[in-house]
């Protein structure tokens, strides 16, 4: 099977649990994920099957949407209520100032990612060091916050929606906005409810795709490639220059019809099957980025 499954991770489970569970239920090994959810997160974790996994750069989205709780008043070695409490402060009262703090992040900043994450440092994870108890200084990464929407604020509670940038911590996010309000803050809850094209709207959780396929149903819950890819030009290929198409070869684009983009062009042939992702190699040339034929 070929496609995408939008999972609406439930908390507990890793991205690699669900990945290793859906191995199992679909009988495929050939399955991977975009965009790691932590434990405690929820929310959309679009996973690639088959063929798709080949796509997985292209389908790993530049924006997200985030709805998270942040509890003021305390720090912690994690960033959120899981991990070790560090400090306990009085949380503010002045809801205005909690409001105007939150939103103060909206735009780009310079960001310390979590010590408990997998980003890379010195050849480790950052977060086998911290389990080891070695805290060690992390680059600063540059993020954007699109957007911040506050839902309810009921101190020492604040729930805020969040659209940012590839790579933002929405733990660390909450620990900034506690810091700039001098108590401290951890993040309560957090649920992802975009990645990119991919929403809730057509996620489904483990125990519903296993319903799925118990009925015989589970392509129901499949994205194809081609809706994945949506946003990108088609280019369809004669039939009879289908034997290049098919054999990988650079591509004249007279000999077919369609857009061409800089970032790529799903390429086709005439009865519509999708062979492969192209860039435009020299004028009127394409050439092959990611084939999606054959057995590889």
């Amino acid at each position: 099977m070929d496609g995408i499954i939008i999972i609406d991770k439930e908390k507990g489970f890793t991205s690699h649990d669900v990945v290793a569970k859906m191995r199992g239920m679909l009988h495929q090994k050939r399955i991977g994920h975009t965009g790691t959810l932590d434990p405690l997160a929820t929310g959309v974790l679009p996973v690639l099957l088959g063929r798709a996994t080949k796509l997985s750069e292209l389908l790993t989205a530049d924006s997200k949407t985030y709805e998270t709780e942040l509890l003021l008043g305390i720090t912690t070695d994690t960033l959120d209520v899981s991990g070790n409490v560090l400090t306990e402060n009085e949380a503010p009262t002045d809801v205005a100032a909690v409001r105007e703090a939150a939103l103060s992040f909206v735009g780009s900043y310079d960001q310390i990612p979590p010590m408990y994450s997998a980003i890379k440092v010195g050849g480790k994870k950052l977060y086998e060091l911290a389990r080891a108890g070695k805290e060690t200084e992390r680059p600063a990464r540059h993020v954007t916050i699109e957007d911040i929407e506050i839902l309810e604020i009921n101190l020492p509670t604040v729930r805020f929606r969040v659209s940012c940038s590839k790579g933002t911590y929405i733990r660390s996010l909450c620990d900034d906005i506690g810091k700039r309000l001098g108590c401290g803050a951890a993040m309560k809850e957090l649920r992802r409810v975009r990645s990119g094209s991919f929403d809730e709207g057509r996620a489904v959780t483990l125990g519903e795709l296993q319903r799925l396929i118990d009925e015989g149903r589970e392509a129901d819950a499949v994205l194809s490639i081609g809706e994945a890819l949506s946003d990108y030009p088609v280019f369809v290929v004669d039939a009879a220059h289908e034997k290049a198409l098919k054999n990988g070869n650079e591509l004249r684009t007279s000999w077919g019809s369609g857009s061409i983009s800089e970032r790529g062009v799903l390429v086709c042939s005439e009865t519509g099957e999708l062979v492969g992702i192209y860039r435009e190699s020299k004028k009127g040339f394409l050439k092959p980025y990611k084939m999606l034929t054959g057995n590889d």
